[in-house]
Formats: structure tokens, C-alpha cells, sequence
């Protein structure tokens, strides 16, 4: 049986709407069109059920020369099969199953849209309560299915600031009173009645179960350091090691999309983990000289290490936007890089952080300085026999100079270089999420 982990967490006022409810607000220039069909990121086949389930789009494309979709009015009937307002023969499809070990054929194949179709879609969108309820615009909001399988949000309050991590990938007691919550009516009581299937990957009790309804509005009220207006999906990921359980994300991302009613891909999606890992970046060079030739066998070394998250990146203009290259940064504990004007990014570390200049082709104090000027750690290649230049240079004229060349770099000595690092960083004063040890 499917079981939807996504949880919409809009940090800001964004309307969330259901089949059949209000529809994504329209928009347009003078004579242009009057809505944004670009966004509807969805295969031609489709379009006509989600004009069913948004039929002020529908009638707005009936009224706009410059809309693309005027075919599919004339198809307004199909659906997908969860809409109140859908007729059978109109579904998006129908199963087709043998007797099995139902008593009929009718209630195997019944048994089956429900548990693996649209018919499961439909059944969360009837469970859907609402728990926190605004009482204004500006307020926030909270409704969820049963047993808090899926739920979506409004005006969302995460206070991360005394969170600790530790080796449990989904900690239940993540979240204290006050560090989650709202400015709306709690049903306290509906909230807690929720919590027969409190487990890692069957609801999302565990980090609810503490929401509070808060005395302040997060936003209006200036309590919140970051404001996320964009869409935000938060799932929880079984295990990204085959096809299998990928497969079993995007479905449950696939009809969260179905109970939002909202197909856009403008969002962001964050795997909910909250294990204390050490996020490793190692920037790679798409440069002409001092590449790392050997760079992915060092991050596959890297990720032998359970503790470590290893993100290999190249901040090449096109691929990165400025301030997406800022945000990685500063999300990174342990940084890696090659001698060049790209480690000026250590600039943008958490206090905490290590940055590891891999080799500084002679150039001793460049980086070095910058990072002491910065406040954080600094680290470099010290055995130079474990160095090995395979190639020779083509460059015409500086061949011997060390700037000027690639390099490979001997994974053992890389890795305890990197325990190094990683070592200084879990003993910080300010690394956040350090254990706590009772006193005797």
C-alpha cells in the first residue's frame, strides 16, 4: 500500500488548492495572455482533467485568443477518477486484474484503484482535516489526512535554532514545543487522536506532534531570520539505493501533486533526514589546468564513511546561479578545492566549517590568509610524494609552473586529511548539532 510522506511547508501565504476549490490566480500583460499556460507542466493527454478540476483556467482559455489548450475544451468531462464530479465513464482509466483472492472480479479491481490508483488520491483528499485553523489571511494553517500521512501547511514556523542531531535518521523528538508551530486555532485534541501509526516512513506524528499555536504571526511579526515563499515539499526518503524505493518517492510526490492540485515543478524539495552528517563539497574545476583527475574516485573514498554526505559540484557560470552557489556553500562543513579564485567561496561558511585547498601549487599564503581573515579553518596537501601529475602540461609556455597543470591525489592520504578536517569540525564551539552528555 502506497503511504504519502510529502508535507507541503509553505513558509509563506501560498494558496494550496484542492480539486474543485480556487484556482491558481490568473495573470497577463496588455494583450498578452491572460494566464501563464507555460506552467502547466503536464502531457497533452492530461490537460483536459486538469481543466476539469480548474474550471475558472477553462473558462478563461475559452476567452483568450493566445490560449494553446482549446482543443481540450470540447473534453471537459474526463477526469482522473477522485473528483467528486467525476463520472465513471470519464476516469482516467480503469483496472484490469484477475479474480485473485477477492470474491469477485468487481471488488479485486475496486481493491486495486484504491490501493494503487486514483482511487487512493481520492480517499486522503476525504480524510483531509483541518487542525489549525486561521482565522485570517495572514494566519497560518495546518490540515492533514489520517494518522498525519500527508498533510500541507501555510505560514509555517521551524524554529531550528536548539536542534540536535545525532544518528537517528528520523528522530522523534526532534521538534520541542514552540519549535514548530503557527498563529491559528489548534485542535489540540484532534491533533493527538492522530497518533496510532507514529513510525519513520508511516506519518509525519512525530514532527507534528509538538505544533504549537503561537501567540505571534511568524512572518508579519519579524520572527523569522529566512522566509521561504516558494512551494516546499518535505518528504522522507527509505533508501536511495535502487529502483525500487526511488519509485516509491516519486509516487508519493506524484499524488501529492494529484491532492494539491498544483503540477507546478517551480518548488523545492527537501528529504527529510535528521541525521547530524557532515556535508562534504569538493568544487570541481571545469578549467583547462589544475583539475582533480582523480576527483571521483576521492568522493567515492569520501563516501565509505557513514558520516559523511559528499556532494561534488562546479560553480560554472550557466549551471549555478550566484546566489544558489552562495546558499550551497553555506550549507557545507567540510569545503574542497583546488587552488584558484573558486575558494573565495569560504567566505560564505558556516563558523565552523574546514576549508581543504587540496593542493596550493606554491602559492602558500593566498588562501590561507583568507581563511584566517574569515575565521574558520584551513587546511592543506602536506606529503607531496602522494601527489602525482600524469599528464604532461600543453600549456606553451608555462608547462613547468604548478598553476599550469592537473593533478591526481592518493585517496588514503586525502581521506585522513579529511578526517582531519572533520574532527575539528564536530569539536567547534559553535558546530550545532554537538551531543549532549549527562553529567554524573
Amino acid at each position: 500500500m502506497l503511504t504519502l510522506l510529502a508535507f507541503g511547508a509553505l513558509l509563506h501565504e501560498v494558496s494550496l488548492s484542492g480539486p474543485d476549490e480556487a484556482a491558481p490566480e490568473t495573470h497577463g500583460a496588455p494583450g498578452g495572455p491572460l494566464f501563464d499556460y507555460a506552467s502547466l507542466r503536464l502531457h497533452q493527454e492530461h490537460i483536459p482533467r486538469f481543466l476539469h478540476n480548474n474550471r475558472r483556467i477553462a473558462t478563461i482559455c475559452e476567452k483568450d485568443a493566445h490560449c494553446p489548450y482549446k482543443e481540450h475544451l470540447e473534453n471537459l468531462n474526463y477526469c482522473w477518477g477522485y473528483e467528486k464530479t467525476c463520472q465513471p465513464e470519464f476516469r482516467f482509466g480503469y483496472p484490469v486484474c484477475s479474480l485473485g483472492w477477492m470474491d469477485s472480479l468487481e471488488a479485486a479491481q475496486d481493491m486495486f484503484w484504491k490501493q494503487a490508483d486514483f482511487g487512493f488520491a481520492r480517499e486522503r483528499l476525504e480524510e483531509v482535516r483541518v487542525l489549525c485553523r486561521p482565522e485570517s489571511t495572514s494566519d497560518s494553517s495546518l490540515m492533514c489526512s489520517r494518522y498525519l500521512q500527508y498533510c500541507r501547511a501555510t505560514n509555517l514556523y521551524l524554529d531550528f535554532r536548539s536542534i540536535k542531531r545525532d544518528d537517528e535518521r528520523f528522530r522523534e523528538d526532534f521538534f520541542r514545543r514552540g519549535e514548530i508551530g503557527g498563529h491559528c486555532e489548534l485542535d489540540i485534541h484532534l491533533l493527538m487522536s492522530e497518533g496510532q501509526r507514529k513510525s519513520p516512513l508511516q506519518s509525519w506524528f512525530a514532527e507534528l506532534q509538538t505544533y504549537t499555536q503561537l501567540n505571534f504571526r511568524p512572518i508579519e511579526d519579524g520572527k523569522c531570520d529566512i522566509v521561504i515563499e516558494k512551494p516546499t515539499y518535505f518528504m522522507k526518503l527509505d533508501a536511495g539505493i535502487n529502483m525500487y524505493h526511488h519509485f516509491c518517492d516519486f509516487i508519493n510526490l506524484y499524488i501529492t501533486q494529484h491532492v494539491n492540485n498544483s503540477f507546478s515543478t517551480d518548488v523545492y524539495i527537501v528529504m527529510w533526514d535528521t541525521d547530524g552528517k557532515l556535508r562534504v563539497t569538493i568544487l570541481s574545476r571545469s578549467t583547462g589546468y589544475r583539475k582533480i583527475l582523480n576527483q571521483e574516485e576521492l568522493a567515492s573514498k569520501l563516501r565509505t564513511v557513514p558520516m559523511f554526505e559528499v556532494r561534488l559540484v562546479d560553480y560554472k557560470y550557466g549551471k549555478f546561479r550566484f546566489l544558489d552557489q552562495l546558499r550551497f556553500t553555506h550549507n557545507t562543513d567540510i569545503f574542497i578545492g583546488m587552488h584558484g579564485a573558486g575558494l573565495t567561496h569560504l567566505l560564505f561558511l558556516p563558523d565552523w566549517a574546514v576549508v581543504f585547498e587540496l593542493y596550493n601549487c606554491e602559492d602558500e599564503r593566498c588562501y590561507l590568509d583568507l581563511a584566517r581573515l574569515r575565521g574558520i579553518h584551513y587546511i592543506t596537501w602536506q606529503k607531496m610524494d602522494k601527489i602525482f601529475r600524469p599528464e604532461k602540461s600543453d600549456h606553451p609556455t608555462l608547462a613547468d609552473h604548478e598553476k599550469f597543470n592537473n593533478y591526481s591525489f592518493d585517496a588514503e592520504e586525502f581521506l585522513r586529511l579529511v578526517l582531519q578536517a572533520a574532527d575539528h569540525v564536530l569539536h567547534h564551539p559553535k558546530w550545532p548539532f554537538q551531543k549532549t552528555h549527562d553529567e554524573l
